[in-house]
């Protein structure tokens, strides 16, 4: 059985900074690609960084490109996502997938496995 267990989320004020984990679990198949998603409030899930853990290519949506540094530990096989100089435009929850190839493509849809998400609040 996967599982996924993020932690990490919380409130800051704009400007701040917090790193989120994801602790993976119970699957086999190294062509996966790791991701973390985050659904505002109101707002559809969108895809925000993915990374190829065989290669360790990384890939980042545009509004976050310079701010956040997505991360993956083969060891422990965790993912991170270390947030900088956040934005209140950043609140939402934060997910942790798994997600077929390319990793290029971090987009949320069905055949994901998706974590139980954490809360990111960032207040003005």
């Amino acid at each position: 059985q996967v599982l996924l267990e993020e932690s990490g989320g919380g409130s800051v004020q704009a400007g701040g900074s917090l790193r989120l984990s994801c602790a993976a679990s119970g699957y086999t198949n190294s062509r996966y690609c790791m991701g973390w998603f985050r659904q505002p409030p109101g707002k559809e899930r969108e895809g925000v960084t993915g990374v190829d853990p065989s290669s360790g290519g990384t890939y980042y949506a545009d509004s976050v490109k310079g701010r956040f540094t997505i991360s993956h530990d083969k060891g422990t096989n965790t993912l991170y996502l270390q947030m900088n100089s956040l934005k209140p435009e950043d609140t939402a929850i934060y997910y942790c997938a798994l997600y077929l190839p390319p990793c290029a493509a971090v987009r949320p849809n069905e055949y994901n496995t998706w974590g139980e998400g954490t809360q990111v609040t960032v207040s003005s």
